[in-house]
């Protein structure tokens, strides 16, 4: 059995958004003056965890920002309440505002899932503030469409979205109650859902963290997600980018990633073979080396150099 992994070095920060929530953020330490930020814009559901091993990888050269979504773990609901409180161009307004609030003019732009949906948002309002941009297992395409490979499902996922922000009482206790069923992840790497690479305590984690959910919430976000589309963005992209995806993710098929990459002028594109929607934690070496090696190059720092 592994030895459980240390807390991530993390500061606990908050800031107040235009729309007046309060949002939690996480803040490493800079490992020197003036060096460069790298901004993680999260999947639905997941925290800075998730991302411990690019962080954990790089934080001798960049500092990195990130943060829990409106309504969503430390992070407040939006004074609001309403449905549109939570569309993907108020989580850009928060990613910008952390920006803000650190006093950081530019920074590396990283969005896995529903973080690439975020980060393709916050570019298209404030281009001048990316260095860079990281596109990990997402689409920028209305999501809902293509999370599931089963004929029909583009036209009942939805129902099913909107049945489950109805019922998210109970949504609650059906997610607790499948966090402590210790077969889980056997069961989901049998499926193909997750490559057998992954870590047992890290699913734990990420579970464990999922459950504690405010499932309203959730579904609110879930149902923005679903409705978004940033496609015209892409082609209006002039900062390097580089897109990564998985061969065997279901969720956002490899052939999106590969549409975006020619799409987007310049863009590189790595595909991890036996990765699926969890390519970052199933294959944390591989995606942690090849983010090095592209922020050598989009954005370099004291002693940067480019990694051949």
């Amino acid at each position: 059995m592994l030895p459980p992994r240390l807390p991530l070095a993390v500061e606990t920060r908050a800031v107040t958004a235009p729309d007046g929530t309060r949002i939690t953020y996480y803040a490493t330490r800079s490992p020197y003056p003036g060096a460069p930020v790298v901004l993680l814009a999260n999947g639905l559901g997941g925290q800075h965890i998730t991302w411990s091993a690019q962080i954990e990888h790089l934080r001798g050269r960049y500092r990195f920002l990130t943060w829990d979504y409106r309504g969503l773990f430390a992070s407040a609901r939006p004074p609001e309440g309403s449905p549109a409180s939570y569309a993907i161009t108020r989580h850009a307004e928060d990613l910008l505002a952390i920006l803000d609030a650190e006093g950081e003019p530019r920074a590396a732009l990283v969005g896995w899932s529903m973080g690439v949906q975020v980060v393709l948002e916050a570019y298209r309002k404030a281009r001048h503030r990316a260095r860079c941009i990281v596109l990990l297992n997402g689409t920028s395409g209305r999501p809902l469409d293509t999370v599931s490979p089963l004929p029909g499902m583009k036209t009942v996922l939805p129902s099913l979205v909107e049945f489950g922000s109805r019922v998210h009482a109970l949504a609650s206790q059906v997610t607790r109650r499948a966090a402590d069923v210790p077969e889980a992840l056997g069961w989901l790497k049998a499926m193909g859902v997750m490559n057998e690479s992954l870590d047992d305590a890290v699913f734990n984690e990420l579970v464990q963290g999922f459950s504690a959910l405010d499932m309203e919430a959730y579904f609110h976000n879930l149902r923005a997600l679903g409705d978004h589309d940033a496609s015209d963005v892409l082609g209006t992209i002039d900062v390097p980018t580089l897109i990564v995806t998985g061969d065997r993710d279901a969720m956002t098929p490899a052939s999106l990633a590969k549409e975006m990459a020619k799409q987007i002028p310049g863009a590189e594109l790595y595909v991890v073979r036996g990765g699926t929607h969890y390519t970052a934690v199933e294959f944390p070496e591989l995606v942690s080396l090849r983010l090095e090696k592209f922020l050598a190059k989009a954005a370099p720092g004291a002693g940067g150099t480019t990694i051949d």
